[in-house]
């Protein structure tokens, strides 16, 4: 969205002001009073838009800058609604109650939450995709704590760290491969330098999740459920199929929006040949979501949900976040602080601890991890060239700053996301989101002393 900074740009201390005030208005109505985030990203729309009207802008500016902030989540949009569909028609072949039925095997052992870190962390590293492992592997799970005493606030901050470890390390992700590509280092090198802040915030993650986690109390709680979901006929040997189709197509690096919609076209014909709900039933599905009546209430609850209809709420919100955020590009907030954050910046330590700062502060801002990785990346190139720093440093920061704070903002892609299929609120589960909150304390640690931090000469892989 840089290029839609306009020709004069306002002041440091009044971008900073303004953009502060947007902040706190948003973060007061969802911390203080509980709103849903519609209402106080919308107020902050109409502020910018004011702010804007004072400072001589035209309204088909603001409009423009407005459309085009929401343009660019339109991939997110499309993907959303896939995943709606893939809920939905997973529930209707067994897929996802198969998953739940293992989960359940699980909860009752020692270690769980580590455990649950562990799978979803190795599920997002084989997926290549947040959204993907939390809204199979991660709704299974949230199932099976759903009939227990387990904290749903730390299993939902157990799979966002899997998940988000998964999305941060895997080859096939999108994030991993645009933090590489936008600063022109090698895909591999720039993973393996990760690994210096990944590995020991995996470890720590671990044994907090392990410390958190309640002894083996297995008892007879769980049974009532799993009868009822065994009761329920949707788990068959075929449940297993789209699992394995949609590791096949993520293997073969199929688009995510390719993989997700044969994943579930595959579920669904599953579904309609055993017979499991007719055909119109299964179809009418993915709009409304799957829906069965068993004798248990909260196994009904649990396994009523997805299609697209139920996406709704995360892509309103989405839209409205980024149009917010293309509001404050077009006013020349952002660039701004962007442009100010380069200047001044002569030492290594300066210059990453300015680039975490800003990714997260993009991610707060405008709520969007990619925009996050590609507008700071974009800005502190030529500062690491400067400061004779490898630029996969660059790319480690990227990442560590901007990729896993995403799901720690309500009113982010990634955290309107995660809330609403974990059914978990962000506030809820952020303080157990260990990885996420650890990975830029790590790389801004890594900042101040200078270890683990490449020269330009060392780089042995930078692409020219």
């Amino acid at each position: 969205m840089l290029y839609l900074q306009p020709k004069k740009l306002p002041g440091l201390t009044e971008s900073v002001i303004v953009l502060l005030f947007i902040i706190s208005v948003i973060s007061f109505f969802i911390i203080s009073l509980e709103s849903t985030p519609h209402t106080p990203i919308l107020i902050g729309i109409l502020i910018l838009l004011a702010y804007g009207t004072m400072r001589k802008f035209r309204f088909d500016q603001l409009q423009h800058g407005m459309v085009q902030g929401a343009q660019s989540g339109m991939p997110a949009v499309l993907l959303f609604f896939v995943i709606g569909i893939l809920i939905a028609s997973w529930m209707a072949s067994g897929t996802i109650p198969a998953l739940m039925s293992v989960a359940f095997s699980l909860t009752g052992g020692p270690f769980i939450y580590a455990l649950v870190f562990t799978i979803t962390a190795f599920t997002g590293v084989a997926l290549g995709s947040s959204f993907t492992t939390a809204a199979t592997v991660g709704v299974a799970f949230m199932g099976a704590a759903q009939t227990t005493d387990l904290s749903l606030a730390v299993m939902a901050g157990a799979i966002v760290s899997g998940a988000f470890f998964g999305d941060k390390m895997s080859p096939l992700s999108d994030t991993t491969n645009l933090s590489s590509t936008v600063v022109k280092v090698d895909l591999f090198d720039h993973i393996k330098n990760m690994m210096w802040t990944t590995v020991p915030a995996f470890i720590i993650t671990f044994i907090l999740f392990a410390f958190l986690s309640p002894g083996s109390s297995r008892g007879t709680t769980l049974s009532p459920f799993e009868e009822g979901l065994l009761s329920t006929g949707l788990i068959h040997w075929s449940s297993w199929i789209p699992l394995a189709v949609l590791v096949l197509f993520t293997v073969t690096k199929r688009p995510a929006f390719v993989s997700l919609s044969v994943t579930s076209i595959t579920a669904t014909i599953i579904a309609g040949l055993r017979g499991t709900m007719e055909w119109g039933a299964v179809l009418s599905s993915w709009f409304s979501g799957f829906e069965i009546e068993t004798q248990n209430e909260g196994l009904t609850d649990m396994l009523s949900r997805g299609g697209m209809n139920g996406m709704f709420f995360t892509i309103s919100i989405v839209i409205l976040a980024l149009a917010l955020g293309g509001l404050l590009f077009t006013t020349g907030i952002i660039p701004s602080i962007l442009q100010s954050a380069q200047k001044g910046l002569q030492s290594v330590r300066s210059a990453t601890i300015a680039t975490a700062f800003t990714a997260i502060g993009i991610n707060v801002t405008v709520g969007e991890q990619y925009l996050s990785i590609l507008l700071t990346g974009e800005a502190f190139q030529d500062v690491y060239d400067r400061v004779g720093l490898a630029r996969k440093n660059l790319s480690r920061t990227l990442e560590d700053a901007g990729t896993v704070i995403n799901p720690l903002v309500p009113w982010s892609v990634c955290g309107v996301f995660m809330a609403g299929v974990l059914g978990v609120p962000v506030l809820e589960y952020l303080p157990f989101a260990f990885f996420c909150l650890l990975s830029p304390l790590l790389t801004i640690i890594s900042g101040f002393t200078g270890k683990t931090l490449s020269k330009k000469s060392e780089a042995k892989m930078e692409v020219s």
